[in-house]
Formats: structure tokens, C-alpha cells, sequence
């Protein structure tokens, strides 16, 4: 998948409002800005007594995480109770999936269920996608993470998370650093702070680590840690993904660790205020030293909280589509039968 993957059609509805969420790739900053915005708004939900509003009331979300996760899955169920839907999470490990079941008729099924919504995690890039161009016309689609391709909710709560420590994006150096190759957060954060307007994006790791084609996205390409992380605001580290790894990528994780490693005296070549974010979870000793993970400079906790007020931002947007293409259906139906 590029940049010029365009999504634009089938994610959002006739009045250009978000209808399903699968890739920050062809979104526009406006559209990128008002789920920040709408995120913000809800933050303030997680600080009440009872933590809900209604909008979701009488919907069904059904989470459908075919590969594992905890924070990300966590966080969904989180956004979905607070808005007050009905919450349903398949588990792959006990699923017809495991034995045999093709996505598509796991999917015919789910539909049967009468649920809204689903939020899809999957092993396979295009995952979310397939299921978004095939399912009901009325439910929508969030993708949670697809392969290599996208994780487009950790990458707007990543720009929530900016945006909140630093105000805004146009005067910012970003640097993403490690396993980029093995890494939708880091194709979702390029895409964002290069919509959002951030001047600066720099990518920094071993060649091994680094997708061909990384210009298309407008970054500058380093392989010295101290010189890519000179003066930045913002440094994104990524977990390394030996799971996706495929032959000698790496000579050991004490290895990496020696060159791409973020320790306390790596980080103070950043500027003085700089942030440290991490997407989870951390590899301590492998991508980022203990003292900077829990030290002052660190947002990645925030991170988390922030991921819950951007999920249901999406969630509640989504819906809010859906609703709309659904009238605007209905009102075209009803003209041509005058």
C-alpha cells in the first residue's frame, strides 16, 4: 500500500462525512482536525463519576480481533461502553476462523447478528478494507490494525497526543525510530503529520528495517540515531516486531539496542522539552531504556488514555455516517418513486 492508496470513496459518505475508518491515506487535514477536536471534547467523559454519554445507545459493536492484542482491544471496548452501545468481542482462539471458516462467511454471520458496527484486527494488510467493500450498507468499519498496512486509531491518538503536548504540528521535527519496515503505526503517523502539516518527519533505523519507497511519504531518512534525533520535539519509538521477521533482519536485540536504542543521554540530543511516545507494548532494554520509559519526558501513559477519547471519537463519527448516507438513501428512494 502508498500514500496514493486512496480510501477516500468507500470511507466516507455523499456529504464527505466519515463513514468507515480503514486508513488515514486520502483523509483531509479538516476531517483529521475534527476527530481531534471531537476527541478532546470527550476526554472529559473519562474524568466523571459515570463514565458514559448516550450516543451509541441501542447500537451493537461487535470487536473482531483475529489477531491478538490487549491495549488496542481493551481501549475499543472501553470507547464503545462509554458511549453507551452494547459491546460484543469474538474470541478467534474459540471461533469457526480457527477451524476453517473462511473471513468472508465469518462475516456473513456476524451480520446476522444485526450489529452496527465492527472493529476488525487482522494479520492480512486489506483485511479491513475487504470486509468494508462486502459487508451490509448500513454497518460500519473500523480497522484496528491490518497487517503491515494501517493502524489508523493509534495514529490520530499519536497526533492527539502531539497535538496536546506541543499545540500544534506546523513548527514540529518528528522522529519515528526502529522496526519501520514491520510497522502500520509508523505508515499511519507518517500520513497524519504529513497532513496535518508537520515540516519535519525524519525516520530513523537499520536498512533492513526501512520500506523501500519511504520518500513517498515525505520524510528524511537516517541510520545514525544521534544525528536524526538532534533537536527534535518529538520522538516516536517502536516496538520491534521479531514476529514479523523473517531471516537475519538483526544481529541480536542487544545489538539494536547498542545503535537504536533510546537511553537518557541519546534522548538529551533531542531539545530539552522534547516528548517520548511509545505505541506499546515496550520492549524494555531492547527499543528504550527503563529511566526514559518512566522518566519525565515520557507521554506514552498518556497515550493510552488519550487512545480511549480518539476511539470513540471514530466510533461515534462513523455511526453519525452512517446514519446520514442511510437518510440520504431513503430521501433519493423516495423521489424516484414520485
Amino acid at each position: 500500500m502508498t500514500p496514493n492508496d486512496a480510501k477516500r470513496p468507500l470511507q466516507l459518505n455523499d456529504q464527505g462525512q466519515l463513514r468507515h475508518f480503514l486508513s488515514l491515506d486520502g483523509l483531509s487535514r479538516e476531517l483529521l482536525t475534527e476527530i481531534l477536536d471531537t476527541a478532546d471534547s470527550f476526554l472529559e467523559v473519562g474524568t466523571r463519576a459515570v463514565k458514559k454519554v448516550p450516543l451509541l445507545r441501542g447500537r451493537t459493536v461487535c470487536n473482531v480481533f483475529f489477531e491478538n492484542s490487549t491495549r488496542t482491544r481493551t481501549t475499543f471496548e472501553m470507547a464503545a461502553q462509554r458511549l453507551s452501545a452494547d459491546v460484543i468481542t469474538l474470541n478467534v482462539s474459540t471461533s469457526s476462523t480457527s477451524k476453517g471458516e473462511t473471513l468472508f462467511d465469518t462475516l456473513r454471520n456476524l451480520e446476522a447478528m444485526a450489529a452496527d458496527m465492527f472493529v476488525i484486527r487482522h494479520a492480512d494488510s486489506g483485511a479491513a478494507h475487504f470486509i468494508a467493500e462486502h459487508v451490509c450498507p448500513d454497518v460500519a468499519v473500523i480497522n484496528g490494525g491490518d497487517g503491515r498496512h494501517a493502524h489508523p486509531t493509534q495514529g490520530m491518538l499519536d497526533m492527539l497526543t502531539i497535538r496536546r503536548h506541543k499545540g500544534g504540528f506546523e513548527n514540529l521535527s518528528v522522529a519515528i525510530v526502529g522496526d519501520i519496515l514491520h510497522s502500520r503505526v509508523a505508515r499511519s503517523d507518517m500520513l497524519a503529520l504529513r497532513t496535518l502539516g508537520c515540516p519535519d518527519i525524519r525516520v530513523i533505523g537499520p536498512k533492513t528495517l526501512l520500506p523501500a519507497g519511504l520518500e513517498q511519504y515525505g520524510v528524511r531518512v537516517f541510520h545514525d540515531l544521534a544525528e536524526g534525533l538532534r533537536d527534535v520535539d518529538v520522538v516516536i519509538m517502536l516496538r520491534l516486531q521479531r514476529e514479523r521477521m523473517q531471516g537475519g533482519l538483526l544481529p541480536s536485540q542487544g545489538e539494536f539496542y547498542r545503535l537504536y536504542g533510546l537511553s537518557t543521554a541519546r534522548l538529551a540530543l533531542a531539545r530539552p522539552d522534547a516528548i517520548v511516545m511509545h505505541p506499546g507494548p515496550i520492549n524494555r532494554g531492547v527499543e528504550i531504556e527503563s529511566a526514559v520509559a518512566d522518566g519525565t519526558q515520557s507521554v506514552i501513559l498518556n497515550q493510552v488514555t488519550y487512545g480511549i477519547a480518539v476511539r470513540m471519537a471514530v466510533l461515534s463519527m462513523a455511526m453519525s455516517g452512517q446514519t446520514a448516507q442511510r437518510q440520504l438513501n431513503s430521501e433519493s428512494t423516495s423521489e424516484e418513486q414520485i
